[in-house]
């Protein structure tokens, strides 16, 4: 199947490692010009050249950390002076810590906003121009199970990353006469390292296994697959939706 992505150019943030990783992985295979981004420079630089190794497209590697507004702004600049445009825009973040309500400090909200839903804005908005002068683009967000049913000790994901589905749907509407499609990916229990140390930290984690019917946790490759297909030209009359892919964890209907 074609997905219509050969020369798009694709932003993934948090893309150094896990699911970032995976879905610029599987974008580059399809052919896109992807950008990849991270806070770890020696790391952000090994990814990109395993991604070579595959893609079909360029890959261009832009350190900084999202949630710093000087830095976010530093990275928008470099993307926007290789390319004049975005035509797929995919947010991701690395997780807040876990813990209880009482556990956590005022800081560790603010730090959360910022990391979350700031840096999603500021993204958003910059690209949104690019992408409204074309009449074209892709907006995804990786988000979590976590905004449809809550998980425990994980109080700050469960909060802030609701907000920015609120966002997302909120775009699909705005955005829609424009051909740009907005949507949420939420990633269930995923083999990334943010998992291990989520197992290592709470040891809880680990049997979450026997809440999911495919009893398993799931592959970032299955994950990336789901996130490339909204990006394609195939997923055009889809938006404003939130798909999980969580192996059937979510228990809700609706």
């Amino acid at each position: 199947m074609d997905l219509g992505l050969k020369n798009k150019v694709a932003f993934i943030a948090a893309s150094s490692d896990g699911l970032g990783k995976a879905v610029a992985l599987e974008l580059a295979k399809e052919g896109a010009t992807v950008i990849i981004n991270g806070r770890n420079k020696a790391k952000l630089i090994q990814t990109k050249h395993s991604i070579e190794k595959v893609a079909k497209g360029n890959v261009l590697a832009i350190s900084g950390d999202l949630a710093n507004k000087e830095e976010r702004t530093s990275v928008i600049e470099s993307i926007l002076s290789h390319y004049d445009k975005v035509d797929i825009l995919v947010t991701n973040t690395g997780g807040p810590p876990s813990g209880k309500f009482e556990d956590l400090s005022m800081d560790d909200w603010d730090n959360t906003y910022k990391l979350l839903l700031a840096s999603t804005v500021s993204l958003v908005k910059s690209i949104i121009p690019g992408m409204k002068q074309q009449q074209w683009g892709r907006i995804i967000a990786i988000t979590s199970q976590a905004v449809k049913q809550p998980v425990d000790n994980l109080i700050l994901s469960n909060s802030v990353r609701a907000s920015v589905v609120g966002l997302m749907k909120t775009l699909a509407s705005e955005l829609g006469e424009y051909n740009i499609t907005v949507n949420n990916v939420m990633p269930g229990y995923t083999k990334t390292n943010r998992l291990l140390s989520l197992i290592e930290n709470n040891p809880s984690f680990a049997t979450a296994v026997n809440e999911i019917p495919l009893k398993r946790f799931g592959n970032p490759e299955e994950f990336a697959a789901a996130v490339t297909f909204l990006a394609s030209e195939r997923a055009s009359y889809i938006t404003g939706t939130s798909l999980a892919v969580d192996g059937g964890w979510i228990k809700h209907i609706l």
